[in-house]
């Protein structure tokens, strides 16, 4: 469930602080995968976005299996007993405030790992070269093209079926199928969100234009890597709680409030066939943490 939590608050985590948590947050066919190359995916993502220079090469690589190892001993038991609360709930009614609970630990855990990375995102920051920032900046804009293209399309309509369908997908994996009743049921709860892809995608756009300001800042003023560190956390910050919530704040806490009650809802049409099902899914999350602790 804290995927869809993730997904629902779209936008407000940054692009380069939670690649390593979101490897639990896949499913479990493709945790042990992504996990145990770990290294090698987030090396690959990372150097899409940067186009790392030969001199970076081996110590951003010997930093990322640092972190790896640090995450794989420190984190994943933690992650196992979380999951093995939300088996344990997910049999009964479910509400929304224990939906925002899940939201909470989720940020706590991200935090986590971004406050373990801190001083290696930092001296990556103070030696990105101008040509790199600037491959991140046509990097996002590709990435906002795609955006516009999948979701500033069609009425209101439209873009509330697109919506539904992605939640029925995940929803699906979760918990098997729904019959007629429970999708209309669910169908409701999804379209009473509050509905506003511009807003999305002008959220976004600031939460990239102040990254590439941050970036900017570090390689003009060089300032001391303590004081990246603060810019960094303070950016992370920032994107979990929205760069525009001050001037937009209804909206996103209707859409936090809303959110938590559509997955209280799909919870709590589930039959207890399906909360089994949603179980045994936990189940191998839960083992796939066990797992990959253990090597």
């Amino acid at each position: 469930m804290q995927n869809f939590i993730m997904r629902l608050n779209r936008g407000f985590l940054p692009w380069l602080t939670v690649f390593l948590f979101a490897f639990m947050l896949a499913g479990c066919s493709a945790i042990r995968l992504g996990y145990a190359n770990g290294d090698t995916v987030m090396y690959w993502w990372l150097n899409g976005y940067i186009d790392f220079t030969d001199d970076q090469k081996p110590w951003i690589k010997a930093d990322i299996d640092q972190l790896m190892g640090w995450h794989r001993k420190t984190q994943l038991n933690d992650y196992a007993q979380w999951l093995t609360q939300v088996q344990q709930r997910i049999q009964q009614r479910v509400t929304p405030e224990e939906v925002m609970g899940d939201y909470a630990a989720t940020r706590k855990r991200v935090m986590l790992v971004v406050d373990k990375a801190l001083p290696e995102l930092s001296k990556l920051a103070m030696d990105l070269k101008p040509e790199q920032i600037a491959r991140l900046e046509k990097k996002f804009a590709a990435n906002n093209d795609a955006y516009r293209k999948e979701y500033l399309k069609g009425d209101l309509e439209d873009r509330q079926l697109h919506r539904f369908k992605k939640v029925m997908k995940q929803a699906k994996y979760w918990f098997g199928d729904f019959d007629a009743q429970q999708e209309a049921q669910i169908r409701a709860a999804s379209d009473a969100r509050p509905l506003d892809n511009e807003l999305w995608a002008a959220e976004r756009q600031l939460r990239q234009q102040e990254l590439l300001r941050i970036l900017k800042k570090i390689q003009a003023e060089q300032p001391s890597q303590e004081a990246v560190s603060a810019m960094l956390r303070q950016y992370v910050e920032r994107s979990f709680e929205n760069f525009s919530y001050a001037e937009n704040k209804e909206f996103f806490d209707n859409t936090r409030t809303s959110a938590s009650n559509m997955l209280a809802v799909m919870a709590n049409v589930a039959t207890p066939e399906q909360r089994a099902h949603a179980a045994k899914r936990l189940q191998g999350w839960i083992d796939d943490c066990h797992t990959l602790a253990a090597r």
